[in-house]
Order: C-alpha cells, then structure tokens, then sequence
C-alpha cells in the first residue's frame, strides 16, 4: 500500500509498493495524487507485476507512464533487467526522476520509443501527445493533442537478443495489433490492459484469444481489462 507523506517539500509525496513517487507536471489532477497516495493508481497492473516479476526474468514494458508500474516490478521482483518503452516524449524528464529517486536508473532501460512488431515496420510513428498523458498514443489524429514522430523499434530482434521472458504492456489500443504479430515464445508471462473502448469488445475478445491460445492464463486478481497470465514453457 502506499503511504502518504506529510513533508511538503520532501522529494516525494507517496510510497506505493515501496516506489517513491515525486511530484511533477503530469500528476495532473488531485484524484491522480489521491489515488496514488492511497495505493489505488493502476491498482490491477501493480498486483499483477507483484505477482509475476521473479528475480530470474527479463523484462520488456511498452508503455510506462509516470514509471510507477514498472518501478514496482523493479523493486520488488528484482528482475535481472528491464527494457521500458514510452512513445510520448514529455514524460522522459519525469520518468528518469522517479527512477533516480528509487535508485533504478540501471535496472531499467528507458526508450522513447515504440516497440512493434509485424512485416514493414515504419522507421518512425506518429503519436498523439494530449494534455493527460493517459489519452495520449499512437494517432493521426492531432484534433485533440499534437503530433510527434517516435522512432520504432522492431520486436523480433530485439526479443532474440534481449530474451525477454515478461512482456507489461499498456499502450491504448495498440496492443491489438502487436499481439497479432508478435512472436511469443520465450514470454512465461504477461501483465496487459486491454482497450475494448478503442477497439470494442470483439477486438478484445481477439487479444485474449490470441493469449489463450499461445497458452496464458489468466491468474487471480486479473480483472475484464487488466491481465497478469502465465503459462508454461
């Protein structure tokens, strides 16, 4: 649980799963602050990774965020390594800090890029950077944020020289697509939220089926959109 400091001018406000939160720019409102502070913030993902992550693993994260998510599976599940990948470049600044705060600078890896996998892959894509990071991903759509090119990284190599064996993953709807085309093997297990707002519950229903059929289970506490499964290999 996380526990909330009284020191206003401490260089974090809140502790969550033993991850010192700071404060920044993109704690964008007091229920973001509330819920973190009372360990509620992406409650489904962070039991998943305490669940998951073993010392034994290597870790790939598409999506980080704030950097909380993947910090709790850092401090806690003591991975040999992580890799993180964050598409929206205004949030680079604030991720770093936390993981300096905690000490994780080394542990993981943190690109601003985005990982894809398939045939053809662009050298770069467009992504939509809004106002709340959470809405923001990759879009042509610049109706509603601006528009940045995000350099790619492809997975297949990188998943035969890394050798990830843990995949987290929130990235808005994008997931769908990967999960088509990503070659699994080697993962024992996933962390993932699904996005049936962006592609409907048929879409969602496809990323499931993707993961059951390649062999992953659903384990306690997984939630109708937020996964922590396994499998064995």
């Amino acid at each position: 649980m996380a526990t909330r400091q009284t020191n206003t001018e401490a260089d974090y406000f809140a502790t969550y799963h033993g991850v010192k939160v700071p404060p920044g720019p993109h704690i964008v409102s007091d229920t973001m602050k509330r819920r973190i502070s009372e360990g509620r913030y992406e409650g489904p993902e962070a039991a998943g990774v305490l669940q998951i992550v073993r010392s034994t693993d290597r870790v790939i994260e598409c999506g980080t965020g704030l950097g909380i998510v993947g910090a709790i599976a850092a401090l806690n599940g003591k991975p040999q390594k992580m890799i993180s990948f964050e598409g929206n470049p205004d949030l680079i600044d604030s991720i770093k800090r936390l993981y300096a705060l905690n000490g994780l600078e080394k542990k993981i890896e943190l690109r601003n890029e985005l990982l894809t996998a398939g045939p053809d892959q662009p050298k770069s894509l467009s992504f939509n950077v809004r106002r709340n990071f959470l809405g923001s991903a990759v879009s042509d759509n610049a109706n509603r944020g601006k528009m940045v090119q995000v350099p790619t990284t492809d997975y297949e190599p990188l998943r035969k020289s890394f050798k990830p064996t843990v995949l987290i993953m929130d990235i808005e709807g994008a997931e769908r697509n990967f999960l088509k085309h990503a070659n699994l093997d080697g993962i024992r297990a996933v962390v993932i939220e699904f996005h049936p707002k962006i592609y409907g519950v048929d879409g969602m229903r496809e990323c499931k089926g993707v993961l059951r059929k390649a062999g992953f289970a659903p384990i306690e506490g997984s939630t109708r959109v937020v996964w922590a499964a396994s499998r064995e290999i």
